[in-house]
């Protein structure tokens, strides 16, 4: 598993400057003012940094940017690097500054020279992030030994250090398992890595196969009856709350997605190792929860399965009963998220009457047709709550837009043999699949649906992400776990 960089902050100490090995980076507003650290950084230099900050390609250099000075006169470090950054600079570009910092990493260690920025949690959390890189399958294998970020700042006291690694771990934590290759991932050493959890004081356990014949998850066994990987559930439950009812998060596990019978493509089929990226954000999130020690009770649950085709697969046009009672006739096996989250989703409800329920899932293409890499769909049948979450995401940097639900879409569903297909038509696939999805939802029960299946994994880096799995949601729905935290009574 990928550990993330060393955090550590330190009041800042001109005197350590000049010695620092690996590399130096230094934080200079636009308006080229240099704080304390910069300048006795330019002393050192003999004026380099001067000179730099006077040229046209500091100018030039877009705020949240970096350029490297290598090998500079006066430093014992390797590299001296000017990060543009206004002192006021809010979150998303204090997190970019310190993505820069983060891509140039490598194995070196850094000292961080903050002055009087103030976002420096910020900072510290770009650089953690953008670091990532996914080795294990490498024949280096992964990092033995992670480098260390180090902040100089004159309010040490300021920086959440623990707060800062919690959210890079969660976030790691769920890379890895989206990064993951199939024969690697199988359901049973998906659940054996969220048993992990058990050490941080997750309350975690596994639902096998007779558990949840014998509980009438008929749907989600049916997508993974193909499969020789036995379908399981697994439950993960943090109580660091009072007795308010949990929030619940709810993911879609398909640890590898064939289509089953309804088989897909050959040209692009590996990228399905990802359909498993909705349990992977679960996964995150409830490990950074327990990190921090979260004063919040939250649920998680993940339908771990495989999408196989075989002599045992469901086949199109068969009809199966949930959980929750309802028949649904099958008219493409390749529509299997969906068949997992509705029992997940109705035993959620069943057990844990949760105060709200969010379902991830790397669900539909059509959400990319609509929206791209940039937001995930989000539906709801609850406005306190989707806008709520849609103001953490906005908060964190992570895209979210919110998606319709209506009548007209659910009649697609209709079927004149059981009560439901589990598709409609071609026209509004990621609408059909989230009503499909609602008609799970327990009235009263608030509830959004995130269809992440065009930013779970990218094809190009992002921000505070190389190339490949994210991350998205683990920020998000850890501050709206804070933000959703009942307020102590006057």
């Amino acid at each position: 598993m990928t550990t993330p960089a060393t955090l550590t902050v330190i009041e800042t100490n001109l005197d350590t400057i000049e010695t620092a090995q690996g590399r130096v980076a230094v934080i200079v507003p636009a308006d080229g003012k240099m704080s304390a650290p910069a300048r006795r950084v330019n002393r050192l230099t003999k004026g380099a940094l001067k000179r730099f900050i006077e040229s046209d390609a500091f100018e030039k250099l877009s705020e949240g940017s970096a350029q490297d000075l290598a090998f500079p006169v006066g430093l014992a470090a390797e590299a001296l690097q000017i990060v543009k950054l206004s002192r006021s600079a809010q979150t998303q570009l204090a997190r970019k500054a310190g993505a820069a910092i983060g891509a140039a990493l490598g194995k070196k260690d850094v000292l961080v020279l903050a002055g009087p920025t103030r976002r420096v949690s910020d900072v510290a959390l770009g650089a953690l992030l953008k670091a990532y890189a996914f080795t294990d399958h490498k024949s280096e294998g992964p990092a033995k030994d992670v480098p260390t970020v180090t902040v100089a700042t004159s309010k040490p006291e300021d920086i959440d250090v623990a707060g800062v690694t919690a959210l890079a771990d969660g976030v790691f934590f769920t890379r890895d398992l989206v990064s993951e290759p199939a024969n690697v991932l199988t359901t049973t050493e998906f659940a054996n890595r969220l048993k992990d959890l058990k050490s941080l004081g997750v309350e975690v356990e596994v639902l096998e196969e007779d558990a949840l014949e014998e509980l009438g998850m008929r749907t989600l066994l049916a997508v993974g009856q193909g499969s020789r990987s036995p379908s399981k559930v697994v439950v993960m439950q943090w109580k660091g709350g009072k007795d308010e009812a949990p929030l619940a998060l709810v993911g879609k596990g398909v640890v590898f997605d064939t289509g089953g019978i309804s088989i897909k493509p050959a040209g692009g089929m590996e990228d399905m190792t990802m359909d498993m990226g909705g349990a992977g954000v679960v996964s995150g999130v409830m490990k950074t929860l327990a990190l921090r020690k979260a004063p919040a009770n939250v649920v998680g649950l993940v339908g771990l399965v495989e999408n196989m085709p075989d002599g045992n697969a469901t086949r199109p046009g068969d009809v199966i009963k949930s959980m929750k009672g309802d028949t649904v006739e099958i008219i493409n096996t390749d529509a299997e998220g969906r068949m997992v989250l509705c029992d997940v989703m109705w035993y959620t409800q069943e057990r844990f009457e949760p105060r709200g329920m969010i379902d991830l899932a790397t669900l539909t293409g059509a959400i990319i047709v609509g929206l791209g890499h940039e937001n995930a769909g989000v539906f709801s049948n609850d406005d306190t709550l989707c806008n709520a979450f849609l103001k953490s995401a906005k908060v964190e940097g992570e895209g979210a837009w919110r998606m319709p639900l209506g009548q007209a879409y659910d009649d697609q569903l209709k079927s004149h043999i059981a009560d439901m297909k589990n598709v409609g038509t071609r026209a509004g696939g990621s609408i059909t699949a989230a009503q499909y999805l609602q008609r799970f939802v327990k009235e009263g029960t608030p509830w959004i649906h995130l269809d992440i299946a065009g930013v779970a994994s990218v094809k190009a880096p992002t921000d505070l992400s190389p190339k490949g799995a994210t991350g998205w949601g683990v920020l998000a729905l850890n501050r709206l776990v804070d933000d959703l935290m009942p307020t102590e009574e006057a």
